[in-house]
């Protein structure tokens, strides 16, 4: 499997935290997931979810228990498992709240 961490910098200084996230499809759908993060970072996210995602897509992700909500990026998409993808995200707000965790 590719090391994600290799072709994304932000996440070398990630953290690993669960936090459950909700994703909003930026497309015609409007769908809507919830999710659940490996690591975080100030500006950046990797998530597990059974969607996938193509780099360069456009996500909304709010965790409303840390009072998170940000445009995202979608830097990359692994399959896991048959059905289960790792996502990394990049955040178009930086997460004050996440970067206290890393200092």
């Amino acid at each position: 499997m590719l090391d994600a961490c290799a072709h994304w910098p932000i996440l070398k200084s990630a953290l690993p935290r669960a936090v459950t996230v909700e994703l909003l499809r930026l497309d015609e759908s409007q769908q809507t997931k919830r999710a659940v993060t490996e690591n975080v970072s100030p500006r950046g996210a990797r998530i597990v979810t059974d969607w996938h995602r193509a780099p360069g897509k456009h996500l909304l992700v709010s965790a409303p228990k840390e009072g998170v909500k940000s445009l995202a990026r979608v830097v990359y998409c692994q399959r896991m498992e048959s059905t289960k993808f790792a996502v990394g995200l990049q955040l178009v707000v930086r997460v004050e709240e996440w970067e206290k965790l890393a200092s």
